[in-house]
Formats: structure tokens, sequence, C-alpha cells
């Protein structure tokens, strides 16, 4: 049985420590679910492990580090939030790599909560919409970009949302983005 995401590979980029783990693990299901193939991606090896907020969650297996990662071999790229999460891989210039490459080559790259935080640094964000956690909204507007209060935006290939609570429209809307998409 066919799925609509069959033969769609997804990378979610993610630090080893601090990130929300709702914001990886439903939409890491949901994809699955419908036959994409996920990658877990960091900058070290070993595990990310995950959080509710500021309690520890779970520990899942990295499948491969930013610094080995190649952004041609994926049709998407997911950055869950949380604060630690994000502020790590803003750090890492082979996320920035790999954000560069895919934003070029015109791959999804969708950000939920704190995630957009790694786009500045990627220098992805001037003259582009885009929604986040509230408290980006200045250090959006110090890199060129529009913050906007919508709780999901879509700019062209980048789609983010502010938090948590919309972690099932953020989902539901790579779903869709990446459906269309789907090659023949």
């Amino acid at each position: 049985m066919t799925t609509i995401l069959d033969g769609r590979t997804i990378a979610f980029l993610a630090a080893n420590e601090g990130v929300e783990h709702t914001e990886l693990v439903h939409p890491w299901s949901a994809l699955r679910a419908l036959g994409a193939r996920v990658v877990l991606i960091a900058p070290e090896e070993g595990f990310v492990h995950t959080f509710r907020h500021l309690d520890r969650a779970d520990r899942l297996p990295v499948d491969v580090r930013t610094a080995d990662a190649d952004s041609s071999d994926y049709d998407a790229f997911l950055l869950p939030g949380g604060v630690a999460n994000p502020d790590i891989l803003r750090r890492d210039p082979a996320t920035h790599r790999l954000l560069r490459a895919a934003d070029r080559a015109g791959i999804l790259i969708a950000a939920i909560c704190h995630g957009p935080w790694t786009l500045i640094d990627a220098g992805l964000v001037a003259d582009r919409t885009l929604a986040a956690w509230p408290s980006l909204a200045t250090d959006l507007t110090n890199a060129g970009a529009v913050w906007t209060p919508e709780r999901v935006h879509v700019d062209g290939g980048l789609l983010t949302a502010q938090g948590l609570e919309d972690v099932e429209e953020f989902t539901d809307r790579v779903i869709r983005m990446l459906a269309r998409s789907t090659p023949e």
C-alpha cells in the first residue's frame, strides 16, 4: 500500500540537548505514518535528548551528524523548537551550510517556536515574513525579517509557526506542502 509521502526523506535538525519533545515527535510520527523516511540530524553522534518544557523526556538516536549531512539527500528540513535547541544549532556552521543549501535548492524548510533563531544565523530571514515564538520578534526584525502574529505562516519555501499549540496545524501544512510537490 502506498501512502502520500512514500519516497520522501525528511530531515529533522535538532541539537543534542533541549529540543521540545512534542515539536519533534508529533510531526515525526505523522510523516512516518504517511510513508516518509525521517532522519534525525544533530551536531554530535549519540542521542538527542527531548524535553517537555524544562523536564527531560525521551532520548532519540541520532542518524547523521550535521557535518556529514548533504542537503540534496532530503525533501524537507524541520526545525523543532525549545529554547536551548535552536540556541545551540545557531552556533553550528554545518547546520548553516545545510540550511543555506536547502534554501538555494528550493527544499522546504519548516521551523516552529524558537526554531527560527537558527534561520537568523544561517542568514535566511532577511526580507521574509515569519511566525515564531513572540519573544523572537525583535531578533527577527533586527535580522531584516517581518515577524507575524499569525499562528502558522508560509513565505515561499519557508514554513514557520509560533509554538507548541500550533504543532498540529504546522504538521498538517508540512504534509500538504510535501504532498503537493511529490515527484511522479
